[in-house]
């Protein structure tokens, strides 16, 4: 039961990196590329993306 649960609270940070990857002002290549890594290793490419990955139109101090 627990395993499931990990698994859709990863399903949920990964559909949010994706769309918030897809907002963002990024090139399309840049785009493909991050929704690519997020897909095909979730969990490290949420935390690659939350750490390196491309921002929304307001700059994160």
């Amino acid at each position: 039961m627990e395993y499931g649960l990990l698994g859709i609270i990863i399903l949920i940070a990964d559909i949010y990196a994706i769309y918030n990857v897809f907002t963002s002002g990024a090139s399309t290549l840049a785009k493909v590329v991050w929704t690519l890594v997020i897909l095909i290793l979730p969990v490290l490419g949420f935390i690659a993306w939350l750490v390196a990955g491309p921002r929304g139109g307001s700059a994160r101090i």
